[in-house]
């Protein structure tokens, strides 16, 4: 066999015929698969495109956390620390009216005085009495010593008579009226020893009846209970006044003043003693007033579902009034603050309060919610939502529950 035999080789023309051949087939499988193909694409594109102009288009947002800063503002009414009315403890008519509304007033310091001439004459009637108690407990006990000589005496003549019984000298009867006179002398002393103790115990009573007129006496003058400033003024000299009854005047303490705000329940577990505030008062602009939590309720009110704070204010300069309105800022640290979402994407309707949230299939699910504070442009939500939730802004009528929307984020 010749080495041509051996080892064919194909020609240029064979060559160019092997690669028009796969050329061809090339051609007729593109137009017969991929053409088609392309045009089922296209089918199904423009059929997208349709139903995407069809479904409605919403403006959506996605759902985050408020801040953990938590502002809290609530009305309050400034109070003084302490107030207390002075009230007539004693009958008569004012003498003397010491201080006005207005003036600042020390511990102890006289306010008012009442005459009370009735109640002197009590005291003096009250003295005279311990001086008739005090005589008669020492007659009581001159006659105790009386008794008790009385019945030595007779204790003597029984012993006599008994001894000269033994020796006949005198008869039974006798001796037996000796014993017996002995025996009436013994109960007499005990008689006159209880005296002597129910006479003592007038004599007690009378010093502590005059004690009390005397303490009585002493509230002729007025005093101040505590440091503070009169805020009213009820009488004038010449007023007749009674004890008990009678209100004089009323003082405040405004050194420390308070406030008593009403936090909602979402905000109460972050209340406790201690807590820092800021009052702020509107005839007093950019000013703002340091304070504190002094103490909570504890308990919620069942119906406002509100806890009662307590909000001391220091007010050394007096600046501000009992009485005055205020703004209470008690903002402080939440360990878990709520979801935050736009108002105009709450729903009400008659199941309550809902937000549409669009799925990741762009399908609408109506979901209820729990809104806690509203702050107007914004509303917490503390239940029914997840973070990163996506809600439709302004949902209309043709959002319906499983229906489908066009979702443009705001």
């Amino acid at each position: 066999m010749s080495s041509a035999e051996k080892y064919w080789r194909p020609s240029g023309v064979t060559i160019w015929a092997i690669f028009l051949g796969a050329l061809v087939l090339a051609v007729i499988a593109f137009f017969a698969g991929y053409i088609p193909l392309e045009g089922r694409r296209a089918v199904i594109a423009g059929e997208a495109k349709e139903e995407r102009e069809a479904r409605p288009r919403v403006n959506v947002v996605r759902v985050t956390r408020s801040t953990r800063k938590s502002e809290l503002d609530l009305p309050g009414s400034i109070e003084a620390i302490m107030e207390a009315p002075i009230l007539a403890r004693a009958d008569g008519y004012i003498e003397k009216r010491l201080v006005d509304i207005g003036d600042r007033v020390k511990t102890g310091q006289e306010v008012a005085e009442i005459d009370t001439p009735e109640l002197e004459q009590q005291v003096l009637q009250a003295k005279a009495t311990i001086q008739q108690a005090q005589a008669a407990v020492g007659q009581a006990e001159a006659n105790l010593q009386q008794g008790k000589a009385d019945t030595e005496l007779a204790r003597l003549t029984a012993m006599r008579t008994g001894n000269l019984l033994k020796k006949g000298a005198v008869s039974r009867q006798e001796d037996d009226t000796n014993q017996a006179q002995y025996k009436a002398k013994l109960a007499n002393v005990e008689a006159l020893e209880k005296a002597i103790v129910v006479q003592r115990s007038n004599l007690a009573a009378a010093q502590a009846n005059e004690a009390r007129l005397e303490k009585m006496l002493s509230y002729r003058i007025v005093r101040a209970p505590f440091d503070g400033v009169i805020t009213l003024r009820n009488v004038d000299v010449g007023a007749l006044v009674n004890a008990g009854n009678t209100l004089l005047y009323r003082i405040a303490q405004t050194g420390t003043l308070r406030t008593y705000v009403n936090v909602p329940q979402a905000y109460a577990d972050a209340m406790h003693p201690g807590v820092p505030a800021q009052l702020t008062v509107s005839n007093l602009p950019g000013r703002k007033f340091p304070g504190a939590v002094a103490r909570t309720a504890n308990a919620l009110d069942p119906s406002t579902r509100t806890l009662l704070v307590e909000v001391q204010v220091a007010n050394a300069e007096n600046v501000l009034l009992p009485g005055m309105y205020a703004r209470v800022d008690l903002s402080s640290a939440r360990k878990d603050p709520p979801l935050l979402v736009p108002s105009e994407a709450l729903m009400v309707r008659a199941n309550g309060s809902q937000v549409a949230v669009v799925r990741p299939d762009q399908s609408v699910h109506l979901q209820k919610v729990e809104i806690g504070r509203d702050y107007g442009d914004h509303l917490e939500v503390i239940g029914g939502l997840e973070e990163g939730a996506v809600v439709i802004l302004n949902p209309g009528d043709a959002v319906q529950e499983g229906s489908k929307v066009d979702a443009v984020k705001q």
